[in-house]
């Protein structure tokens, strides 16, 4: 099983923006050297949430020439905010920088106060993102010699004469990683043979305290997808290989009693963080067309702790990820600098990144893999 780092640390203040950017680029090379396989990078706009994330592409450009051992991923590219010129373009170059390492989340987003900065309404976000997916498909695929490509979806306007270069390294192109939510979304990573990404709630409740149910759901119903496809044998192992869980906030620390402790001190710190961005959010859900149907629970809460959490002694991690093993999730993601980011917040980061180099990935065949 691989382990990735999830760059998803956030900035309360325009002076920390630079600051963070740089402790961000410390943690990923401390990854590299403790041997995670891949870093993650989230796709948040506004409010101070994330400043690398306003471009990660942009970003993993960045860290790719440093790093050049490391896969790169997105968890998750919210894909109705990019146009779909834009977005095959700086994929297919960070595919040829990063020589094929590349898995692209790709969702709708979660967020109305980021879509109205883009001029996309929250109800027609599912739809945007499928039609700028079904344009991205026809613009990896043209030749210089066919036909234009007519552009016309929500605020994504356009008319494509040639082709787009850079060409994608991976045939095809770079591998896409949808959520294993909607049944479309399953089947597209299941027919073209791409890993998915497996959550831990059923909408619209986000959260709870069983989260290996619906992770096995979830899996059970991609994986029989992708064995029905007809792939040969390698393919629907590369797929699995990369299928990914992911965790919000994994903080691991010698005693679970420790563990605890120091987790409670990072939510507090993280759950203040969204109650400031609160009043922003509401602004954004002022009608009908960006109101959301689903509400996140406190990050105090167990229903939080129990979906989004890793956490205790190397000992205790390790047994709560076996199931996982054993059903077939071969990547898990770590959230290890959740909320704002600290002198404290990136010390406690990195003794995760040191604890589970150490005590956690070697009891699941860990260290990078090729």
């Amino acid at each position: 099983m691989r382990f990735s780092v999830f760059l998803n640390a956030r900035s309360m203040r325009p002076e920390d923006d630079r600051a963070l950017m740089h402790d961000l680029e410390r943690h990923a090379t401390l990854a590299r050297d403790l041997n995670f396989d891949a870093v993650f990078m989230p796709d948040h706009h506004f409010n101070g949430y994330m400043p690398l994330a306003s471009d990660s592409f942009i970003f993993a450009a960045y860290l790719a020439a440093k790093l050049p051992e490391m896969h790169f991923g997105f968890s998750v590219v919210s894909v109705p905010l990019h146009h779909p010129v834009r977005f095959v373009e700086r994929i297919n170059l960070l595919d040829q920088l990063t020589d094929g390492k590349l898995l692209v989340g790709v969702g709708s987003g979660t967020t109305p106060e980021e879509m109205i900065g883009f001029g996309v309404n929250y109800k027609d976000a599912g739809a945007v993102s499928e039609r700028n997916l079904e344009l991205a498909e026809q613009l990896w695929a043209k030749r210089m010699e066919d036909p234009a490509i007519e552009i016309d979806n929500g605020p994504h306007q356009g008319r494509v004469l040639q082709r787009i270069a850079p060409a994608a390294y991976t045939p095809g192109h770079a591998r896409l990683m949808p959520v294993a939510m909607k049944e479309a979304s399953a089947r597209r990573a299941a027919t073209h043979g791409w890993p998915a990404f497996i959550p831990a709630f059923t909408p619209p409740k986000i959260g709870g305290t069983e989260p290996f149910v619906h992770v096995k759901k979830y899996f059970d119903i991609y994986r029989a997808m992708l064995d029905e496809a007809g792939h040969d044998a390698a393919t629907i192992a590369s797929a699995l290989d990369w299928t990914t869980h992911t965790y919000q906030a994994v903080h691991v620390a010698e005693t679970d009693e420790q563990a605890r402790d120091e987790l409670m001190v990072i939510l507090r710190h993280y759950q203040d963080a969204i109650e400031r961005e609160a009043e922003f959010n509401a602004r954004a859900e002022a009608d009908d067309a960006n109101r959301k149907t689903d509400r996140t629970p406190n990050a105090l809460t167990d229903d939080w702790i129990g979906t989004w959490c890793l956490y205790g002694s190397p000992e205790t991690v390790i047994e709560h990820l076996k199931p996982y093993e054993q059903l077939g999730i071969g990547n898990i993601l770590c959230g290890t600098l959740t909320g704002p980011l600290t002198e404290e917040r990136l010390r406690l980061g990195n003794q995760t990144l040191d604890l589970l180099s150490r005590k956690v990935m070697p009891a699941f065949g860990g260290g990078r893999c090729a």
